[in-house]
């Protein structure tokens, strides 16, 4: 989850706070349960080649092109001279990190076994449009993790983060329970994997 940042610093497209290598040890369980299930799901997919939309600074992207050996992977994410210069950092032969729009991909049809989108959604305009997009490039799976609504609003306010926006994150304009994101995703394959790793929503979808 991410702790409020002062005004000045607060991304309205994201999160601020680095919950990857965060030292808190309530913050580190959480992202151990979310990391393995993730890691598990990726497994089950078994891309060759992979989508990573909404990549931010590249962690995952980075950790999974290292996982892939040769097998292709593209990260991206919108325009942003901080995240830029944290790609700068990762670099890889088999990795390219770039701009784009998601919900206008300059990507073949089924150009990448899988696509992912983890912890993207909820900060996007047009949803629907991203997965639709997402699914087009994407010829076996889709990959994708939301926060569970209304349980993350809850911790936020018991923690006492974000309590004018009755304990919204900054940046979230979209809000699913696990049963509507999963509703959401059937439009577009098969659910293969529902998971709800505390508190988030995370769903591996078969395409075709």
């Amino acid at each position: 989850m991410s702790a409020e940042a002062p005004a000045a610093e607060q991304v309205p497209t994201g999160n601020t706070f680095d919950k990857y290598g965060s030292t808190n040890p309530v913050v580190r369980r959480l992202m151990k349960g979310f990391h393995s299930t993730l890691e598990e799901l990726w497994a089950q997919a078994a891309p060759g080649s992979v989508l990573d939309v909404g990549c931010g600074e590249g962690v995952l992207t980075h950790e999974w092109a290292e996982r892939l050996g040769d097998g292709r992977i593209v990260g991206i994410d919108l325009d942003d001279p901080k995240l830029q210069a944290e790609w700068d950092t990762r670099r890889r032969a088999n990795l390219e990190l770039r701009v784009e729009e998601a919900t206008s991909l300059s990507f073949a049809d089924d150009e990448f076994d899988l696509a992912t989108a983890v912890e993207v959604l909820e900060h996007v305009p047009e949803p629907e449009e991203t997965v639709a997009e997402m699914a087009r490039v994407a010829r076996s799976h889709l990959l994708v993790s939301v926060p569970r609504e209304p349980l993350w609003r809850g911790l936020n306010l018991a923690r006492g983060a974000y309590v004018r926006e009755l304990g919204n994150t900054p940046g979230h304009v979209n809000h699913w329970s696990k049963r509507s994101f999963v509703s959401m995703l059937r439009r577009h394959g098969t659910i293969e994997e529902a998971r709800s790793p505390f508190p988030w929503s995370m769903v591996l979808v078969r395409l075709g």
